[in-house]
């Protein structure tokens, strides 16, 4: 099998108002990878990433013709990283501004690309950007030599850090307290 018949078993979905790029997308994507979803209305990405693993959500910064400043993308972005594991997010857009770029890696985007993409490049920087996660999470699995307590100050510390120690959502997606969340605080000294 050569290297450009290779298929990858990932799901991506691609969010964008446009249903002509929808379209076109699906047709290259599904061509590499074993599933590719397409929405043009991004409040059903949440659903679509209830029914299963996502590994990566292409996410296009404008959804209205008369929102051009890429808030809409950016509010989307910050509702897909509150999920306990988020999917890559790579941001989508017609406009390439760097400072848009900068706010988006800052809101947890994972990449960002300009229409119009190249295919090759495109599939690239989806593959390239799982297998960076996947090499960052094999490194940070706990080592048979680590404690439960361990794991737990890691997990509360990663999980205040992602919701910018707000405690009332980091105890919700932990699943205790705010007041256990407080002790566990004090005990491992976070």
């Amino acid at each position: 099998m050569s290297a450009n018949s290779v298929k990858y078993n990932y799901h991506i979905v691609v969010a964008d108002d446009n249903t002509a790029l929808l379209q076109t997308m699906k047709v290259v994507l599904s061509s590499k990878f074993t599933k590719v979803a397409t929405v043009s209305n991004p409040q059903l990405i949440q659903g679509i990433m209830g029914l299963g693993n996502v590994d990566v959500v292409l996410l296009d910064m404008n959804f209205s013709a008369k929102n051009l400043d890429g808030s809409e993308g950016l509010f989307w972005l910050k509702r897909i990283k509150e999920h306990e594991t988020p999917p890559i997010v790579i941001m989508i857009t017609a406009f390439g501004e760097i400072d848009l770029a900068v706010e988006c890696m800052k809101c947890g985007a994972d990449d960002f690309i300009t229409k119009p993409w190249n295919n090759d490049e495109l599939v690239a920087k989806i593959v390239s950007s799982i297998e960076k996660r996947q090499q960052k999470q094999s490194q940070a699995e706990p080592s048979s030599n680590a404690t439960l307590a361990m794991i737990e100050k890691e997990r509360i510390a990663d999980t205040l850090q992602k919701v910018g120690r707000n405690m009332t959502k980091a105890a919700e997606l932990l699943g205790i307290s705010r007041r256990t969340l407080y002790n566990k605080i004090e005990k491992y000294g976070l």
